[in-house]
């Protein structure tokens, strides 16, 4: 078992995906290949990675008043999720997210529901177990006010956070530097830091940051700097894509996890790589989601 002590701030959603071998036009109607859902919401898949690769995890979030919150309380309560700091509220549905898979990719809505609900005051109510974790994890699937004030709450207790900036939006430098480190990936990263044309090499698009950052870059791995460690680079590795939806989820817990057990920036960014690699080979964001044996012996392999 780890010892690491996580605590994820962030949505939890249904999704519902759809597989198709077209992606239909505006207007057009199409049958679809297969149907099936799945919990979700990156928040929620960020604590299911960290459950499964070992770490003591407490989610905080919002789910409505209906049959989908049973069924995320169900799940995540299976994987040993602390879920007791999840509230329901009532008279809002539970957050969803519509996917449709093509060719190994997807699209997705997200409709937040009751993730919206959360707010700073909830979070500032919970200052004990914010102060009893490792690292915070956040996301942007709940209010920007929330993610704030929970960035400013940890900082205050001198608790790692780490941003996945996802969906992304464009944040003010004084509370990036309260951030342990950000994870964006390309597209992301330009949002954030407010420029308009990503730059022609990654090194190019790490320096347009100038705070520890971890960039996911798909099949070609993951990029990081920092002051200790300079900028450096772990390639991806070549397996069998069936869904992508959780590769993103995955690679942030798997790296929260190492990180919290002290491992270095470049060994946790591997292990992050490995993970979120043998993700993809499954579908559903959390389904395919690895144990901590697997993404070890996988490493072995690929030496």
């Amino acid at each position: 078992m780890s010892t690491a002590k996580i605590t994820v701030i962030g949505s939890l959603n249904i999704d519902m995906v759809t597989e198709t071998t077209v992606v239909p036009e505006q207007g057009e109607t199409i049958i679809g290949s297969g149907f099936s859902s799945f919990t979700g919401g990156k928040g929620a898949n960020q604590a299911v990675a960290c459950a499964r690769l070992g770490a003591q995890v407490t989610m905080i979030g919002c789910v409505g008043e209906d049959a989908m919150a049973m069924q995320l309380r169900e799940a995540l309560g299976r994987e040993g999720i602390d879920m007791r700091h999840v509230k329901t509220v009532p008279h809002q549905s539970t957050g969803i997210a519509a996917i449709t898979v093509c060719d190994s990719d997807n699209r997705i809505i997200v409709v937040p529901g009751a993730n919206y609900c959360l707010l700073p005051e909830d979070v500032l109510a919970l200052e004990d177990v914010i102060a009893a974790s490792d690292i915070v994890m956040l996301q942007h699937e709940i209010p920007p006010a929330t993610v704030e004030a929970a960035i400013r709450l940890a900082n205050k207790l001198g608790v790692r956070v780490i941003l996945n900036p996802a969906p992304a939006m464009r944040l003010d430098d004084e509370l990036l530097r309260q951030l342990y480190l950000i994870t964006p990936n390309e597209y992301e990263l330009a949002i954030v830091t407010g420029t308009e044309q990503l730059a022609q090499t990654q090194e190019q698009r790490l320096a347009a940051y100038p705070h520890p950052i971890v960039m996911t870059a798909g099949s070609n791995g993951a990029y990081y700097r920092s002051d200790e460690t300079g900028t450096g680079h772990v390639p991806g590795h070549k397996v069998e894509a069936v869904d992508t939806t959780g590769a993103g989820d995955t690679f942030n817990g798997a790296l929260a996890v190492r990180l919290s057990e002290g491992a270095a920036l470049a060994e946790a960014v591997a292990f992050a790589v490995a993970a979120s690699a043998l993700s993809v080979t499954k579908l559903g964001a959390q389904s395919g989601m690895p144990l901590r044996h697997e993404v070890e012996a996988f490493l072995l392999g690929a030496q």
